[in-house]
C-alpha cells in the first residue's frame, strides 16, 4: 500500500495530500525602475507582487529568472527573460558574472533569503539593489496538520520546514523529499532525506512515489 505523501508548498498536485507552507503579503516599496538595466526574480511571488506596478514602468527590462517555472510565470505576464538559472539561487552568481560589470541589477525579493549570491557579487564589484516585495508567515494550515505514521513528506524551501518544525517532529519511520539542496540544508542533521533530480514539485512527487 502506497504510504500517504504530503506536499508543503505553495501549489498542488493530485497525488499528495497538499498543505500551504506560508501565507503571504505583498508590500509595494517606491521604485524608479527606469534607473535599472536588469531584474533578477527568484520566485512566482515576486511576478504577483508586481502586478500592483504599472506594468509599463517596468514589464521592457530583461529579467534573470531562477528557474524555468518562474521564467515562463514572467513569461506569461509580459516580461522579458535575459537568463534562467537552475534553480537554485545560489548557482545565479555565474548568471550575474557573464553580464557587464557596467550594468545596474534590481533584486526583487522576499523579506527572508536563504542564498548569499547577492553578496557574493557586489564583494566582486557588481551594482546590485534590492527591494523587498512580499513577507511571509507559517500558515495555520500547516502548523495544525496532523501527519499519518510513516508517511512521506515533500519540502520545497528552506521556510517550510521552519514552520513544520515549530509544531512537529520528524520520525525515524517518515520518508523526506526536498526539493534542492538549499532546502536539505534547512532540515536537522540527523535526518536521512533524498533530493530530487530537478528542482520541480512533478520531480518531487515521482521520487516519493518511488519509494
Amino acid at each position: 500500500m502506497q504510504e500517504q505523501i504530503y506536499l508543503f508548498a505553495s501549489s498542488k498536485h493530485p497525488d499528495a495530500i497538499s498543505v500551504k507552507s506560508l501565507e503571504v503579503s505583498f508590500l509595494k516599496p517606491s521604485i524608479d525602475f527606469s534607473s535599472y538595466d536588469y531584474l533578477i526574480i527568484t520566485s512566482k511571488q515576486t511576478v504577483k507582487a508586481l502586478e500592483q506596478y504599472t506594468k509599463k514602468d517596468f514589464i521592457d527590462i530583461p529579467a534573470l529568472c531562477v528557474s524555468e517555472k518562474t521564467a515562463t510565470a514572467y513569461e506569461k505576464f509580459g516580461g522579458k527573460i535575459l537568463d534562467v538559472g537552475d534553480g537554485y539561487g545560489d548557482n545565479l552568481v555565474k548568471n550575474i558574472k557573464n553580464k557587464p560589470k557596467e550594468k545596474k541589477w534590481l533584486y526583487l525579493r522576499a523579506e527572508l533569503i536563504a542564498s548569499d549570491f547577492v553578496y557574493r557579487c557586489k564583494s566582486d564589484g557588481f551594482d546590485i539593489e534590492e527591494k523587498v516585495l512580499y513577507k511571509s508567515e507559517c500558515s495555520r494550515e500547516l502548523l495544525d496538520i496532523e501527519v499519518c505514521e510513516k508517511s512521506t513528506l515533500i519540502f520545497t524551501s528552506p521556510s517550510a520546514i521552519s514552520c513544520f518544525l515549530k509544531t512537529h517532529t520528524i520520525k525515524n519511520n517518515t520518508n523526506i523529499v526536498v526539493i534542492g539542496k538549499t532546502t536539505a540544508a534547512s532540515l536537522p542533521k540527523n535526518i536521512k532525506y533524498k533530493i530530487s533530480k530537478i528542482t520541480s514539485i512533478q520531480s518531487c512527487i515521482e521520487l516519493a512515489l518511488s519509494f
